[in-house]
């Protein structure tokens, strides 16, 4: 009885997207030439037929396979080793190009799920930059330096935000201080950065000053290694697994927005797919506990609760 009522429901939740009627009955099944059988659905109301999208709307390919090249993707394999496999596979294969634009699609529409996501973490997180240079467009000679920007929490190891900008002034740092802020509230209270002269008014702007105690609301913690400070063990760390899945990169192509996609898919991997070596487990684990991953494919989760 407790699993027809969950049925039913699931069942309820369905409402018609054009009248928004919840007078909704199964119909038909579409046959598709790659993702077999597609339950449609017809409303009573205004007896217009539809498909429930869940995040593989008009997608010729089976979520399977987008999925699975997402993943073989981040874990190391390039867009044309990707092709190369499917082929062995997959009687449709797809081209090199598909695997670029579903990594590009299906990271952006993760991380606008993920970013609104509130952060349980510790009291201090680690910035830090990484040097990228990006090919020009075909009409144009040379490369364009840009930079990683990325913070992350020392207890959980969950890379909070982070942006592929052109430039690492003021205006980058305090963008991404300040969605960092935004995911995890007035639990900051040491940020910890290398001896970038742009950090200490980056930090002021994003924390605020407090007039009875003269000084910023966070703990700025700079670290020089040039003078033997040390180093930011953490974030380090992270910029080593980055460094060894982009080297093979040989340089971003396109827009600074594609660049930034590509990263935002390595950062949804790093919090949410990847174990960490140190912790025994995914960083989401840690920082969002009530968040239930139980499926092996993480990535078709995700994607679901991101179009839901």
């Amino acid at each position: 009885m407790k699993s027809n009522n969950v049925k039913k429901n699931k069942y309820k939740k369905l409402s018609c997207p054009s009248c928004k009627s919840k007078k909704v009955i199964k119909w038909t099944k579409r046959k598709t030439e790659n993702r077999g059988l597609i339950q449609r659905y017809k409303c009573n109301d205004c007896d217009k037929t539809f498909t429930i999208n869940d995040g593989f709307f008009r997608m010729r390919n089976h979520p399977k396979k987008i999925t699975c090249a997402l993943d073989l993707f981040y874990r190391g394999v390039s867009t044309r080793k990707v092709q190369e496999h499917f082929k062995a596979f997959y009687p449709h294969n797809s081209d090199h190009t598909s695997v670029l634009r579903w990594l590009r699609k299906y990271s952006i529409m993760i991380s606008k799920f993920t970013d609104g996501l509130y952060l349980n973490i510790g009291k201090e997180i680690q910035i830090d930059e990484m040097e990228y240079h990006r090919r020009k467009f075909y009409n144009k000679k040379g490369v364009d330096k840009n930079w990683f920007i990325d913070c992350i929490d020392s207890k959980t190891r969950f890379m909070i935000s982070s942006e592929y900008v052109k430039a690492r002034e003021q205006k980058e740092l305090k963008f991404v201080l300040s969605k960092a802020k935004q995911k995890t509230g007035e639990q900051v209270k040491i940020v910890t950065s290398d001896g970038l002269l742009a950090y200490p008014k980056a930090i002021r702007r994003v924390w605020g000053f407090s007039n009875k105690t003269h000084r910023v609301n966070v703990e700025h913690n700079q670290v020089n290694a040039s003078r033997g400070e040390g180093f930011n063990i953490m974030i380090e760390r992270l910029h080593n697994s980055i460094r060894e899945r982009t080297k093979t990169f040989r340089g971003f192509h396109g827009s600074v927005e594609s660049a930034n996609a590509i990263m935002k898919g390595y950062e949804i991997f790093y919090n949410f797919i990847r174990k960490h070596q140190s912790i025994k487990r995914c960083p989401y684990e840690l920082a969002i506990p009530e968040l239930k991953l139980t499926s092996e494919n993480k990535w078709t989760e995700l994607i679901k609760m991101a179009n839901e």
